[in-house]
């Protein structure tokens, strides 16, 4: 009996269990191999699974993962830039060539005016000297009955063909074609380069100081340009920045400190060097200061006088009515002076605004009368 149930027991149908999964039933194994089979695939699940846990821990380790950056990395990588330094540059037309170029007011350089004006002179001689000689030989002809080449282009070139040269005239129009090309060009550019802005004074004498101080040339000839106060131009653009803009400029200056550093410049302005007398200041972030006391200035220029003219006009006597046009005058000329300093406008947009402003007040002034006229007695 013992034997029989150890034989069936023996016989006894076993399966894996992946092929279980699939529905696939192996023929009949011993119990004992279905046992050691399904630990031993139990063993390996385990061990594979540790294996893959130390991978991924390893890699952590090392810094690689598969999380996928956050927006804030993105946007941090993107804004992220990089400034080189004044002081990383060679010394001598390198690094003034980075001083120069990393400043609009500091982009100062020589016009040249006097070799402008020379060789303009010079092209105008020579095209006098061929309009001269093309006059003279068209008056030639004509004296001689030659007026072929006078009334036909192809006349003249077939003519000197047949004298088996070339044609005079047509040689020297080519030379004045030329001549007037370069001259016109010449006296274009001048035109431009005289539009130029002459440097401030604030600019021209921040460059002399950067110049005393660093000296980046050694051969005083080649450090005489700047020098040349009356021939140097800026590439700056904006009349802005030759009146009000630059006085507000000055004076952040003068008080400068961490707070003014952080204030009106920015990092990348703040890293362009480490000299403590040289000083970077965002231009923008200071036309913002500039809008906002312009705004203020404004906004006092109107509210007093309307204040003033109310308290005298509520008199309702003859003498307050002078008062108030007083007042309307001496704020108006307040504020074309203000407008004057401040914006730089032009003669044209000061008469304008000026007239505005004056309206304004005399309507207010009206308005008043007006009702001190309508109240009971």
């Amino acid at each position: 009996m013992n034997t029989d149930r150890t034989v069936d027991q023996a016989n006894m149908p076993t399966f894996d269990i992946s092929d279980a999964e699939k529905g696939i039933v192996q023929s009949p194994q011993s119990f004992s191999e279905a046992i050691i089979d399904t630990n031993s695939r139990a063993t390996t699940l385990a061990l594979k699974e540790t294996n893959r846990h130390d991978f991924t821990h390893n890699e952590m380790g090392k810094g690689v993962t598969n999380a996928k950056p956050t927006a804030a990395d993105i946007e941090r990588e993107i804004m992220e830039t990089k400034t080189i330094p004044l002081e990383d540059y060679p010394e001598g037309y390198p690094r003034q060539a980075a001083f120069q170029s990393s400043e609009p007011s500091w982009s100062i350089y020589r016009g040249f005016n006097y070799l402008h004006s020379r060789v303009i002179l010079e092209l105008q001689d020579e095209l006098r000297c061929l309009e001269k000689g093309l006059t003279d030989m068209d008056l030639i002809d004509s004296k001689n009955g030659n007026e072929k080449p006078l009334r036909s282009r192809s006349g003249d070139l077939k003519q000197a063909k047949r004298a088996k040269t070339t044609s005079k005239r047509a040689h020297i129009i080519n030379e004045i074609r030329c001549k007037l090309v370069n001259y016109d060009e010449i006296l274009s550019k001048a035109r431009e380069l005289n539009a130029f802005q002459r440097p401030s004074r604030r600019d021209y004498r921040s460059f002399r100081t950067w110049f005393y101080n660093v000296k980046p040339l050694t051969n005083d000839s080649e450090e005489e340009f700047i020098m040349r106060k009356e021939d140097l131009v800026s590439l700056r653009h904006g009349r802005e920045w030759s009146g009000f803009d630059g006085f507000v400029e000055s004076c952040i200056r003068k008080v400068h400190c961490r707070l003014t550093q952080k204030i009106f410049a920015t990092k990348e302005l703040r890293e362009k060097t480490s000299d403590k007398c040289t000083f970077y200041y965002s231009q923008s972030r200071i036309e913002k200061l500039v809008g906002l006391i312009i705004t203020v200035m404004i906004f006092v220029l109107l509210v007093l006088p309307v204040v003033a003219m109310y308290q005298l006009t509520s008199v309702g006597d003859r003498n307050s009515t002078f008062d108030a046009v007083g007042i309307l005058v001496v704020f108006t000329l307040l504020f074309s002076a203000a407008m004057s300093l401040v914006t730089k406008a032009k003669r044209h947009e000061l008469f304008g605004a000026s007239a505005a402003y004056c309206a304004v007040l005399v309507v207010f002034i009206s308005n008043f009368n007006n009702d001190g006229n309508h109240q009971p007695e």
